[in-house]
């Protein structure tokens, strides 16, 4: 190998190394997270089931599990959802409410809670807007990500790396340990 082949590529390493270690850091699409032990952002979005819509205000005196999905009918939502429904007895003996929003429409999640048998309402968040207000929106869809807000609508715990096979274990924990601090 000649020295001149050598330098150039030794310069070609270094300059892509420097060039890498000083790129900017990717901001995420849906900006950042809502700060917690603060108001819970505000929504209204259409759903399948009940009046037509839901609203933050409308869980006013209760705890909620907010949780964003990217897509129903996906193998990984799927097992989230018969997860949190398989437990839903579970959340309403500790006063909880679970709601789940993805940018899928009212009519896919009516297909969706009767497919899977959803006793929980899914809102339908088809421009984003609040999964962004919520720092999980990533494109075209919901980023998974959960939510806690206590009965006063504050934000008391926040879940940005999902398994879907554990998550509910995971919120039911966190969920005790805060209403036991509350007490």
């Amino acid at each position: 190998m000649s020295r001149r082949y050598f330098l150039t590529s030794l310069l070609s390493i270094c300059l892509s190394a420097i060039l890498w270690l000083n790129a900017p850091t990717a901001q995420a699409m849906g900006g950042k997270l809502p700060a917690m032990n603060q108001p819970a952002p505000e929504f209204t979005l259409p759903t399948n089931t009940g009046t037509g819509q839901v609203a933050l205000a409308d869980y006013v005196g209760k705890w909620i599990v907010l949780y964003f999905y990217p897509k129903d009918f996906t193998s990984g939502c799927t097992l989230e959802a018969r997860r949190f429904q398989q437990d839903i007895n579970k959340y309403q003996r500790r006063q909880t409410e679970i709601v789940g929003v993805s940018a899928d429409s009212i009519d896919s999640h009516a297909e969706f809670c009767d497919s899977e048998g959803l006793k929980f309402p899914l809102l339908a968040d088809t421009d984003g807007k609040v999964s962004k207000s919520y720092g999980s929106w990533m494109g075209i869809y919901s980023m998974r990500h959960s939510f806690i807000i206590d009965p006063q609508g504050i934000l008391r715990a926040t879940f940005t790396d999902v398994n879907p096979t554990a998550h509910s274990r995971e919120v039911l924990t966190e969920l005790d340990r805060l209403q036991s601090a509350k007490t």
